[in-house]
């Protein structure tokens, strides 16, 4: 009963965290301004005075880029695909059948051809394009809110020894999330019913928190085994955490509208996470990423020797 209590209190703390980043939102910017108000540099006028300088104040950018974030997903990506596809397709259908209404079966089979050629095109000239802009621009985004919560909150940033060692964690980091992704997929097709959803859904979640706190962890100097291992044995707060964005990315039935999604709401888990404190001591640790961090190891010792055997071989 008490393990019960337990789960049950960290999942509901988990999920009340996520949520604190919209009104961490309304305030942020006002506090990081004050503060660059407060702390402006002081310099001697003479050995007995001193004066303060000007106060240049150090706009804070968080809402802006919230803001952009919103308008280039929501309001200029999102909204593209969805007039695109429940407007101007139908009406371009509609017209079709007008045409050619003498004979239904010439219509359709002109709408079967023309349907599939629009998708296309659109796809390729318009959604790529813009796809693959989003994701360069919401990662220079995502970073500039991370890094600003993060100053504010703990101050300048404790990143590792090295430069290598940065590349290799963000590379290493990068791997494993793509190979659980595909582990979440994977257990989605497990032939009970509701099982398969139910693992799916958790592992989304904690991939969601991993996203969301991660910025503040590497911050703070911490390599991508104490990240996930932190994850593993404190399941159920993370499982809470990442619940919201998880069951908001999975409503959408399109993998692009559900990144829209995300790209959308992040910018608020990333707040989230950044004042959060996790509830940890959970009883059973849930070893999820232990597989793909298994996989990963793997497969960068056999790119080494091969890299090595090559470099012996000149």
């Amino acid at each position: 009963m008490e393990s019960i209590t337990s789960f049950s209190v960290s999942l509901i703390k988990g999920f009340v965290d996520s949520l604190r980043g919209v009104t961490v939102l309304l305030y942020l910017d006002k506090e990081i301004n004050e503060r660059a108000l407060s702390r402006s540099p002081q310099t001697d006028a003479d050995s007995k005075h001193k004066q303060k300088q000007p106060k240049v104040r150090q706009e804070s950018k968080v809402l802006t880029r919230v803001l952009q974030s919103c308008i280039l997903n929501g309001f200029i990506f999102l909204l593209s695909i969805l007039v695109f596809e429940y407007v101007l397709l139908p009406a371009i259908k509609y017209l079709v059948m007008v045409i050619f209404g003498h004979d239904p079966g010439v219509a359709h089979n002109v709408w079967a051809w023309m349907q599939p050629f629009l998708l296309m095109t659109f796809r390729m000239i318009w959604v790529l394009p813009l796809f693959l802009l989003s994701k360069l621009v919401n990662s220079l985004w995502f970073q500039d809110i991370a890094d600003s919560a993060y100053r504010h909150r703990r101050g300048r940033p404790q990143f590792m020894s090295s430069v290598s060692k940065i590349i290799a964690d963000s590379l290493f980091s990068l791997l494993v999330q793509a190979l659980f992704l595909v582990q979440s997929m994977l257990v989605s097709m497990l032939p009970l019913t509701y099982v398969g959803e139910l693992l799916c859904l958790i592992h989304m979640c904690l991939l969601y928190s991993l996203y969301s706190f991660e910025y503040k962890w590497f911050n703070m100097g911490w390599e991508l085994h104490k990240r996930l291992t932190f994850i593993e044995s404190n399941w159920p707060y993370f499982v809470g955490f990442g619940l919201p964005l998880a069951v908001l990315t999975q409503i959408p039935q399109s993998y692009i509208i559900s990144g829209c999604v995300f790209s959308i709401f992040f910018p608020v888990f990333i707040l989230s996470g950044n004042e959060a404190t996790p509830v940890v001591g959970s009883e059973y640790p849930l070893k999820l990423f232990s597989p793909v961090v298994a996989i990963s190891n793997g497969m960068f010792r056999f790119v080494r020797q091969g890299a090595e055997s090559v470099t012996q071989n000149r």
